[in-house]
């Protein structure tokens, strides 16, 4: 199969440059010129427009940051005029708005499957993402390889938005563990524990988390700008949460206290920082100054 990418930032990028590892063609396309050249650099072939990956392509791999993307994405497919297609919708947005993609793309004989990443930019870059798809069978089946290329694992979910829905389950947790492993790595620091000894120690006892070993050490070092996702891309997934949340009438006491420490960081300046950002938030509180 020819893969086409459709948004090569940072998550994209690092699944475009794992497909083409593993041997797979892949052409891709971004709005950004120098996205475009990192692609070639690594052997891949960039295209100029959604409808040139379209015509290329037999399955298409949509890394993109918005609703609104995803319709001006899609429907750029559509007036491509190819049939048959399966396209592999890899971002958190609401349910119902990859259902309207859905229908539209099926009415063009376009499958278009749900299946969000767990895992950071950085996991991207290892191959260390989980997928959640959901949608048609046969097409999970023809994708299979091709998601089993940048990932390490995942699951298939069964009938289309069950892999969203399992995405904002994962990443209500997400929300809450990022913000419980600064509280504590912030509480030992003002102890007098030597912190790297607390992440050691900590991490192999039964009070360990994957968000303190996969942000821990950022949040140790106060280097929050390399990889992982950004505090402004998260905070659409908070919203995303609540809303879902609120339509099924859950009530998230952890989440929603949790939320108020991303919002706390979005205020002191760290919307381009990673998430691990929350820490530099507690510390403050704290007292503790770098």
């Amino acid at each position: 199969m020819n893969i086409g990418v459709i948004g090569l930032g940072q998550m994209g990028g690092a699944i475009s440059k794992n497909l083409l590892k593993t041997g797979f063609h892949v052409s891709g396309y971004d709005i950004l010129p120098k996205m475009l050249d990192h692609l070639a650099e690594n052997g891949g072939d960039p295209l100029g427009s959604v409808q040139a990956i379209a015509n290329a392509c037999d399955l298409i791999i949509l890394s993109i940051p918005s609703t609104d993307s995803l319709f001006d994405v899609t429907s750029k497919i559509i007036k491509s005029g190819r049939s048959g297609l399966i396209v592999l919708e890899l971002s958190t947005l609401k349910v119902e708005d990859k259902h309207k993609a859905y229908d539209q793309l099926s009415a063009a004989n376009i499958t278009l499957m749900d299946i969000p990443m767990s895992g950071t930019g950085v996991q991207a870059k290892s191959g260390d993402l989980v997928y959640f798809a959901s949608g048609e069978r046969l097409a999970f089946n023809t994708a299979k390889p091709v998601l089993e290329a940048f990932c390490k694992d995942g699951y298939y979910l069964g009938c289309f938005g069950n892999g969203s829905r399992m995405k904002f389950v994962a990443n209500l947790l997400v929300a809450i563990h990022n913000v419980a492993a600064g509280e504590a790595l912030t509480m030992a620091k003002k102890s007098g524990l030597n912190p790297e000894q607390v992440l050691k120690v900590i991490g192999a006892s039964a009070a360990t988390s994957k968000m303190l070993e996969v942000r821990g050490a950022a949040m140790l070092s106060g280097a929050y700008g390399d990889g992982g996702i950004a505090l402004n891309l998260f905070q659409k997934d908070i919203s995303i949460i609540r809303e879902f949340a609120k339509d099924l009438g859950v009530i998230t006491p952890l989440f929603e206290t949790s939320s108020k420490i991303y919002d706390q960081a979005m205020n002191e300046g760290h919307a381009e920082d990673d998430t691990a950002c929350v820490c530099a938030v507690l510390e403050r509180m704290a007292g503790i100054g770098r």
